[in-house]
Protein backbone atom coordinates (compact mmCIF):
# COMPACT_ATOMS: atom_id res chain seq x y z
CA UNK A 1 0.00 0.00 0.00
CA UNK A 2 1.90 3.64 -0.88
CA UNK A 3 1.26 5.90 1.69
CA UNK A 4 2.69 8.60 -0.06
CA UNK A 5 1.66 10.27 -3.08
CA UNK A 6 5.25 10.66 -4.28
CA UNK A 7 8.74 10.47 -2.91
CA UNK A 8 8.97 14.31 -3.31
CA UNK A 9 6.11 14.80 -0.95
CA UNK A 10 7.06 11.92 1.02
CA UNK A 11 10.66 13.64 1.82
CA UNK A 12 8.74 16.81 2.44
CA UNK A 13 6.73 15.06 5.45
CA UNK A 14 9.70 13.42 6.57
CA UNK A 15 12.14 16.44 6.55
CA UNK A 16 9.34 18.53 8.54
CA UNK A 17 8.64 15.48 10.72
CA UNK A 18 11.88 15.36 12.29
CA UNK A 19 11.70 19.50 12.55
CA UNK A 20 8.73 18.89 14.76
CA UNK A 21 10.55 16.32 17.01
CA UNK A 22 13.44 18.94 18.11
CA UNK A 23 10.43 21.35 19.17
CA UNK A 24 9.11 18.55 21.46
CA UNK A 25 11.69 19.86 24.42
CA UNK A 26 12.48 16.66 25.85
CA UNK A 27 15.34 14.04 25.15
CA UNK A 28 13.83 11.48 22.90
CA UNK A 29 14.78 7.97 21.01
CA UNK A 30 13.01 6.95 18.22
CA UNK A 31 13.16 3.12 17.02
CA UNK A 32 11.24 0.64 14.76
CA UNK A 33 9.35 -2.36 15.84
CA UNK A 34 9.37 -5.38 13.44
CA UNK A 35 5.39 -6.62 13.46
CA UNK A 36 3.96 -8.51 10.36
CA UNK A 37 2.26 -5.78 9.12
CA UNK A 38 5.86 -4.03 8.57
CA UNK A 39 7.68 -2.00 10.76
CA UNK A 40 6.31 0.53 13.20
CA UNK A 41 7.68 3.26 14.43
CA UNK A 42 7.60 4.41 17.87
CA UNK A 43 9.12 7.46 20.06
CA UNK A 44 10.50 7.23 23.04
CA UNK A 45 10.91 9.77 25.92
CA UNK A 46 10.63 9.89 29.55
CA UNK A 47 12.85 7.76 32.66
CA UNK A 48 13.19 4.21 32.54
CA UNK A 49 10.54 2.47 35.25
CA UNK A 50 7.97 5.04 35.31
CA UNK A 51 4.96 3.90 34.35
CA UNK A 52 4.05 3.31 30.32
CA UNK A 53 1.70 5.47 28.33
CA UNK A 54 1.18 4.54 25.14
CA UNK A 55 -0.03 7.31 22.67
CA UNK A 56 -1.55 6.86 19.36
CA UNK A 57 -2.40 9.55 17.06
CA UNK A 58 -5.23 10.28 14.47
CA UNK A 59 -5.97 9.86 10.70
CA UNK A 60 -4.02 11.94 8.40
CA UNK A 61 -1.53 13.04 11.25
CA UNK A 62 1.20 11.35 12.99
CA UNK A 63 3.08 11.01 16.34
CA UNK A 64 5.66 14.53 15.74
CA UNK A 65 2.51 16.45 15.55
CA UNK A 66 -0.15 15.25 17.35
CA UNK A 67 2.64 14.97 20.90
CA UNK A 68 4.42 18.57 20.15
CA UNK A 69 2.62 20.24 23.26
CA UNK A 70 2.14 17.47 25.75
CA UNK A 71 5.41 14.89 25.22
CA UNK A 72 7.74 17.42 27.49
CA UNK A 73 5.49 17.34 30.04
CA UNK A 74 4.04 14.43 29.66
CA UNK A 75 7.46 12.39 29.86
CA UNK A 76 8.39 14.03 33.30
CA UNK A 77 5.43 11.36 35.28
CA UNK A 78 5.28 8.73 32.59
CA UNK A 79 7.69 6.53 30.07
CA UNK A 80 5.70 7.65 26.89
CA UNK A 81 5.23 5.45 24.03
CA UNK A 82 4.44 7.30 20.99
CA UNK A 83 3.35 4.93 17.67
CA UNK A 84 2.97 6.09 14.28
CA UNK A 85 0.07 4.16 12.85
CA UNK A 86 0.75 1.42 10.37
CA UNK A 87 -0.33 2.82 7.38
CA UNK A 88 -0.73 6.17 8.33
CA UNK A 89 1.48 9.10 8.02
CA UNK A 90 4.81 8.77 9.66
CA UNK A 91 7.58 6.54 9.57
CA UNK A 92 5.59 3.43 10.24
CA UNK A 93 6.26 1.37 6.63
CA UNK A 94 3.35 -1.41 5.73
CA UNK A 95 4.35 -4.38 3.82
CA UNK A 96 2.34 -7.11 2.08
CA UNK A 97 0.41 -8.39 5.04
CA UNK A 98 -1.01 -4.78 5.58
CA UNK A 99 -4.21 -5.43 3.43
CA UNK A 100 -7.70 -6.72 4.42
CA UNK A 101 -6.91 -9.31 6.79
CA UNK A 102 -5.26 -6.37 8.96
CA UNK A 103 -6.02 -6.79 12.75
CA UNK A 104 -5.54 -3.59 14.57
CA UNK A 105 -5.79 -5.64 17.82
CA UNK A 106 -2.77 -8.07 16.60
CA UNK A 107 -0.92 -5.12 15.80
CA UNK A 108 -1.29 -3.44 19.19
CA UNK A 109 -0.29 -7.07 20.69
CA UNK A 110 2.76 -6.75 18.41
CA UNK A 111 3.87 -3.72 19.49
CA UNK A 112 3.29 -4.41 23.40
CA UNK A 113 5.43 -6.92 23.17
CA UNK A 114 7.84 -5.46 21.15
CA UNK A 115 7.53 -2.90 24.01
CA UNK A 116 8.13 -5.65 26.52
CA UNK A 117 5.05 -4.27 28.05
CA UNK A 118 2.39 -7.16 30.17
CA UNK A 119 0.17 -3.51 30.69
CA UNK A 120 0.10 0.00 30.36
CA UNK A 121 -2.06 3.41 30.52
CA UNK A 122 -3.20 4.18 26.85
CA UNK A 123 -4.55 7.34 25.42
CA UNK A 124 -5.24 8.82 22.35
CA UNK A 125 -6.43 11.62 20.10
CA UNK A 126 -9.61 11.24 17.72
CA UNK A 127 -8.82 7.80 15.48
CA UNK A 128 -6.43 7.04 17.82
CA UNK A 129 -8.87 7.61 21.00
CA UNK A 130 -11.09 4.86 19.25
CA UNK A 131 -8.45 2.30 19.35
CA UNK A 132 -8.01 3.12 22.70
CA UNK A 133 -11.72 1.97 23.51
CA UNK A 134 -11.49 -1.23 21.09
CA UNK A 135 -8.15 -1.73 23.03
CA UNK A 136 -9.53 -1.89 25.96
CA UNK A 137 -12.21 -3.81 25.39
CA UNK A 138 -10.56 -6.78 23.56
CA UNK A 139 -7.89 -6.47 25.96
CA UNK A 140 -8.67 -5.52 29.32
CA UNK A 141 -5.79 -7.14 31.11
CA UNK A 142 -3.09 -5.06 29.60
CA UNK A 143 -5.22 -1.81 29.56
CA UNK A 144 -4.80 -0.19 33.07
CA UNK A 145 -6.96 3.02 32.21
CA UNK A 146 -7.67 4.89 29.08
CA UNK A 147 -8.30 8.36 27.97
CA UNK A 148 -9.68 8.88 24.98
CA UNK A 149 -9.25 12.75 23.38
CA UNK A 150 -11.51 14.50 20.71
CA UNK A 151 -12.96 11.21 19.89
CA UNK A 152 -16.77 9.95 20.75
CA UNK A 153 -17.57 6.31 21.89
CA UNK A 154 -17.81 3.77 19.62
CA UNK A 155 -21.30 2.48 20.16
CA UNK A 156 -24.55 1.88 17.95
CA UNK A 157 -27.12 4.07 18.62
CA UNK A 158 -29.67 2.81 21.67
CA UNK A 159 -32.22 1.73 18.89
CA UNK A 160 -29.89 0.10 16.71
CA UNK A 161 -28.59 -3.47 16.16
CA UNK A 162 -24.94 -3.85 15.64
CA UNK A 163 -24.98 -5.74 12.26
CA UNK A 164 -23.88 -6.04 8.87
CA UNK A 165 -26.30 -3.20 7.19
CA UNK A 166 -25.91 -0.90 10.18
CA UNK A 167 -22.82 -0.80 10.27
CA UNK A 168 -22.33 0.33 6.33
CA UNK A 169 -25.00 2.80 6.88
CA UNK A 170 -22.91 4.14 9.88
CA UNK A 171 -19.78 4.43 7.70
CA UNK A 172 -21.62 5.88 5.18
CA UNK A 173 -22.64 8.36 7.43
CA UNK A 174 -19.14 8.80 9.10
CA UNK A 175 -17.72 9.74 5.24
CA UNK A 176 -20.84 11.91 4.26
CA UNK A 177 -19.90 13.89 7.84
CA UNK A 178 -16.37 13.88 7.43
CA UNK A 179 -16.68 15.64 3.56
CA UNK A 180 -18.56 18.06 5.35
CA UNK A 181 -15.72 19.36 7.31
CA UNK A 182 -12.97 19.11 5.44
CA UNK A 183 -13.81 19.81 1.70
CA UNK A 184 -13.30 21.82 -0.04
CA UNK A 185 -10.28 22.80 2.26
CA UNK A 186 -8.47 19.75 2.01
CA UNK A 187 -8.84 19.22 -1.87
CA UNK A 188 -7.06 22.40 -2.67
CA UNK A 189 -4.62 22.27 0.21
CA UNK A 190 -3.51 26.02 -0.48
CA UNK A 191 -2.07 28.07 2.57
CA UNK A 192 -5.20 29.67 2.94
CA UNK A 193 -7.40 26.66 2.82
CA UNK A 194 -4.98 24.92 5.61
CA UNK A 195 -5.62 28.03 8.08
CA UNK A 196 -9.74 27.94 6.70
CA UNK A 197 -9.67 24.57 7.43
CA UNK A 198 -7.77 24.71 11.07
CA UNK A 199 -9.96 27.23 11.83
CA UNK A 200 -13.20 24.92 11.08
CA UNK A 201 -11.63 22.12 13.17
CA UNK A 202 -10.35 24.03 16.37
CA UNK A 203 -11.80 26.36 18.58
CA UNK A 204 -10.52 30.21 19.26
CA UNK A 205 -6.91 28.67 20.41
CA UNK A 206 -6.53 28.16 16.54
CA UNK A 207 -3.24 30.23 16.38
CA UNK A 208 -1.62 27.20 18.32
CA UNK A 209 -1.41 25.48 14.76
CA UNK A 210 -1.52 28.64 12.49
CA UNK A 211 0.95 30.98 14.50
CA UNK A 212 3.56 28.32 14.24
CA UNK A 213 5.54 27.94 10.51
CA UNK A 214 6.92 24.03 11.32
CA UNK A 215 3.37 22.63 12.09
CA UNK A 216 2.11 24.68 9.22
CA UNK A 217 4.45 23.30 6.90
CA UNK A 218 4.15 20.03 8.30
CA UNK A 219 0.41 19.77 8.36
CA UNK A 220 0.28 21.27 4.67
CA UNK A 221 2.64 18.64 3.27
CA UNK A 222 0.14 16.01 4.90
CA UNK A 223 -2.94 17.84 3.07
CA UNK A 224 -0.73 17.63 -0.13
CA UNK A 225 1.23 14.06 -0.09
CA UNK A 226 -0.56 11.69 2.29
CA UNK A 227 -2.86 9.19 0.62
CA UNK A 228 -5.65 9.03 2.75
CA UNK A 229 -6.73 5.55 1.11
CA UNK A 230 -3.69 3.70 2.78
CA UNK A 231 -5.84 3.65 5.90
CA UNK A 232 -8.17 2.10 4.29
CA UNK A 233 -7.51 -1.47 6.55
CA UNK A 234 -8.21 -0.03 9.98
CA UNK A 235 -11.63 -0.73 10.27
CA UNK A 236 -13.79 1.12 12.87
CA UNK A 237 -16.38 -1.34 14.95
CA UNK A 238 -19.09 0.06 16.77
CA UNK A 239 -19.97 -1.86 20.13
CA UNK A 240 -22.98 -3.18 22.31
CA UNK A 241 -24.42 -1.85 24.91
CA UNK A 242 -23.30 -4.56 26.31
CA UNK A 243 -19.45 -4.20 25.59
CA UNK A 244 -19.67 -0.82 26.33
CA UNK A 245 -20.56 -1.39 30.07
CA UNK A 246 -17.29 -3.25 30.12
CA UNK A 247 -15.08 -0.21 29.52
CA UNK A 248 -17.07 2.66 30.72
CA UNK A 249 -15.18 2.61 34.33
CA UNK A 250 -11.59 2.37 32.71
CA UNK A 251 -12.00 4.68 30.41
CA UNK A 252 -11.81 8.68 29.96
CA UNK A 253 -13.32 11.16 27.53
CA UNK A 254 -11.75 14.37 27.13
CA UNK A 255 -13.76 16.44 24.26
CA UNK A 256 -13.61 20.11 23.14
CA UNK A 257 -17.25 21.54 22.68
CA UNK A 258 -16.51 23.24 19.51
CA UNK A 259 -15.26 20.19 18.01
CA UNK A 260 -17.20 19.72 14.69
CA UNK A 261 -17.34 15.80 14.99
CA UNK A 262 -18.86 16.17 18.43
CA UNK A 263 -21.59 18.47 17.27
CA UNK A 264 -23.19 15.79 14.75
CA UNK A 265 -23.62 13.46 17.30
CA UNK A 266 -20.37 12.59 19.05
CA UNK A 267 -20.98 14.45 22.33
CA UNK A 268 -24.84 13.17 22.22
CA UNK A 269 -23.47 9.63 21.75
CA UNK A 270 -21.06 10.04 24.75
CA UNK A 271 -23.98 11.43 27.00
CA UNK A 272 -26.56 8.85 26.31
CA UNK A 273 -23.84 6.23 27.12
CA UNK A 274 -22.98 7.63 30.53
CA UNK A 275 -19.16 8.03 29.71
CA UNK A 276 -16.86 9.87 32.13
CA UNK A 277 -16.65 12.83 30.15
CA UNK A 278 -14.96 16.33 30.89
CA UNK A 279 -15.87 18.81 28.17
CA UNK A 280 -14.11 22.09 27.37
CA UNK A 281 -15.38 25.05 26.32
CA UNK A 282 -13.79 26.65 23.21
CA UNK A 283 -12.13 24.47 22.04
CA UNK A 284 -12.33 22.16 18.91
CA UNK A 285 -10.90 18.88 17.71
CA UNK A 286 -6.83 20.24 18.61
CA UNK A 287 -7.99 19.86 22.05
CA UNK A 288 -4.38 18.59 23.14
CA UNK A 289 -2.71 21.26 21.09
CA UNK A 290 -5.27 24.24 21.63
CA UNK A 291 -5.89 23.56 25.14
CA UNK A 292 -2.11 21.79 25.90
CA UNK A 293 -1.09 22.31 29.84
CA UNK A 294 -4.75 21.67 30.62
CA UNK A 295 -4.88 18.52 28.94
CA UNK A 296 -1.45 17.58 30.55
CA UNK A 297 -2.58 18.66 33.78
CA UNK A 298 -5.98 16.42 33.68
CA UNK A 299 -4.02 13.32 31.96
CA UNK A 300 -1.20 13.29 34.75
CA UNK A 301 -4.09 13.48 37.30
CA UNK A 302 -6.10 11.05 35.90
CA UNK A 303 -3.38 8.13 35.65
CA UNK A 304 -2.08 9.04 38.71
Amino acid sequence: MKVYRSKKQEQIILQTYDQLLKLWGCELLERDLETNYGTTHVIEAGPDGAPALVLFHGVGDDSALMWIFNAAELSKHFKIYAIDTIGGPGKSVPNENYNESFDDIAWIDQIFDGLKLEKAFIAGVSNGGYLVQYYTLKRPEKVIKGISISSSVSAAASNEHVDEKNAKKAKAAAMKNMMKIFLPEALFPTDKNVCNLIKKMCGKNYNVFTENPTIMAHYKGLLRGFNTVAMRYHKVVAFTSAEVDTIRDKLIFLVGEEDPFEKIGGKERILENRMNVTFYPDAGHGLNHELSSQINAKIIEVLS
